[in-house]
C-alpha cells in the first residue's frame, strides 16, 4: 500500500500541512487535524459512559477589534465540571495571543491537548 502524503493548504494566513481529508473525518464533520478527530473520538466515549454529558465545538469568543477566537472544545462533564479545550499540533503566536485575551476578557481557562 502506497503511503499517503501530506498536502499543504493555507490557514488563517500560514500555509500548514494537512493530512488526507478521510483521516480527519468523523461522520459528516471534518476536523481540522487527526488530533482533534481522536480528542473528539475520546469524548464520544466518555458519552457513552455517561462521564461527559455534551461537547461543543468551534466555540466562538468575542475579542476587541470585531475579532472572533474559536475554541475547538467545550466539554460538559456528568459531576458538573466545564472544561474549555483547544487542540494543538503547534502554538502559533497569534493562536498565543488570543488566547491570551480570551482568558483575561472572560472567566475561564484554555486547557491545551
Amino acid at each position: 500500500m502506497a503511503s499517503r502524503q501530506l498536502k499543504w493548504r493555507p490557514k488563517r494566513g500560514a500555509r500548514i500541512k494537512v493530512s488526507p481529508k478521510d483521516e480527519r473525518t468523523r461522520g459528516e464533520i471534518v476536523f481540522d487535524s487527526k488530533k482533534e478527530a481522536r480528542y473528539w473520538d475520546e469524548m464520544q466515549v466518555l458519552k457513552r459512559t455517561g462521564e461527559v454529558l455534551m461537547v461543543l465545538r468551534q466555540v466562538p469568543f468575542d475579542l476587541p477589534g470585531g475579532v472572533k477566537y474559536r475554541l475547538d472544545f467545550q466539554v460538559f462533564y456528568a459531576d458538573g465540571n466545564v472544561e474549555f479545550v483547544d487542540v494543538k499540533g503547534m502554538r502559533t503566536e497569534v493562536y498565543k495571543i488570543k488566547k491570551k485575551q480570551v482568558e483575561a476578557l472572560y472567566p475561564i481557562q484554555i486547557e491545551e491537548r
